[in-house]
């Protein structure tokens, strides 16, 4: 393959799957897009009660691989309207309350989007001797009205779902900064997977399932509802992870990662080790630079909820080091979207049907 794989067609469309809000229990107007771009490449999808969309590759074969990302992007909830007109929120998946202020949101209703702010206290009017934080109880959306009937005459009610407008854009020609890229990225670079098997005439032996879960920012619950219908032999799964160069990160609690520098290889007692060591060992074949992470107890992403399904699933890990998680303006690095689609690729066409990774 060429060094670059992205093509014009794969940026548009990863630009407008960012752009398309899909706050986790709300995602299927971006499964729908995310469907429509893979459907080419795939013999035929399922979805489930959730959400959660999987286009198959060879549907009849008894040997399953799931490939996964996650569709969903954190947000909040209107949780309480005041008698004057202002709108209290509570989290939907790790919405960081210290971001809030000043951001502009917007409002999903019934009625369309309806547009509100996070308004905060100007600085001349805050105290200096005790000078109070942003909080989730503290944190307001002003949507300018005055009073409760009006908010309400806009369609806003307790339960409407609140996310950023912030839109795709590129740093320095090779960073890309959107919300959401955790995880809209592994749905992405799954679905860029699929293209190039596709492009390339490439056959697998055996059935490929390339699934975008709902509902992993709440407790891999997506994850944990697909798994249990497909019943895979293996699952790749794919999310971000912490670059941890950027201040106020401590290495010795977590790791050494950095953009730019490759797909990050998770050590974690949810990985399988002989898968782990098919995808190093590829990485190590093909050229494709890597790091790695040691996880503890759990990965925290939905690579546990596959490892422990059924009677148990061969899964591994493999990350994008992206900056400023939970924020408006996460950035990964195009070299490591890039190489992470190449190993997966890779490790693909490197395995084979039946193939059990058992230790005995």
């Amino acid at each position: 393959m060429a060094s670059s794989i992205l093509t014009k067609k794969s940026l548009t469309f990863l630009e407008n799957y960012l752009n398309n809000a899909a706050p986790t229990g709300y995602e299927w107007d971006g499964q729908k897009l995310w469907m429509d771009y893979v459907k080419p490449y795939v013999d035929e999808f399922i979805t489930d009660t959730y959400g959660t969309a999987v286009g198959i590759i060879n549907p009849k074969a008894k040997y399953k691989v799931v490939i996964e990302g996650h569709a969903d992007e954190i947000s909040w909830y209107v949780n309480y309207i005041s008698d004057n007109g202002l709108l209290y929120v509570i989290r939907n998946g790790g919405s960081d309350h210290q971001i809030a202020p000043s951001k502009v949101v917007n409002i999903h209703t019934k009625k369309g989007i309806i547009k509100g702010v996070f308004g905060w206290p100007a600085i001349h009017t805050r105290s200096k001797a005790k000078e109070e934080t942003p909080k989730p109880n503290n944190i307001f959306i002003d949507v300018g009205c005055k009073k409760k009937k009006e908010v309400e005459k806009l369609g806003i009610h307790v339960g409407c779902v609140i996310t950023y407008p912030d839109e795709f854009h590129i740093l320095n020609k090779n960073k890309f900064v959107c919300r959401a890229l955790d995880n809209r990225m592994g749905g992405f670079m799954i679905a860029e997977v699929v293209r190039l098997l596709h492009k390339n005439k490439k056959k697998l032996p055996f059935g490929l399932y390339v699934t975008n879960s709902v509902q992993e920012e709440i407790g891999l619950r997506g994850a944990q509802m697909i798994a249990e219908r497909i019943k895979p032999n293996v699952a790749i799964v794919t999310d971000v992870t912490h670059d941890t160069t950027t201040p106020m990160i401590d290495k010795k609690t977590q790791g050494h990662v950095e953009i730019g520098k490759g797909p990050v290889i998770a050590y974690a007692p949810a990985v399988q080790q002989k898968l782990r060591d098919l995808i190093i060992n590829t990485a190590e074949e093909k050229k494709i630079p890597f790091q790695r992470a040691a996880l503890s107890r759990a990965t925290g992403t939905d690579t546990d909820a596959f490892a422990y399904s059924s009677s148990g699933v061969a899964s591994a890990l493999i990350s994008l080091p992206l900056r400023y998680m939970h924020t408006t303006v996460e950035m990964v690095h195009r070299d490591d979207v890039e190489n992470v689609i190449k190993l997966i690729y890779e490790s693909l066409l490197k395995m084979k049907a039946g193939e059990s990774f058992s230790y005995f």
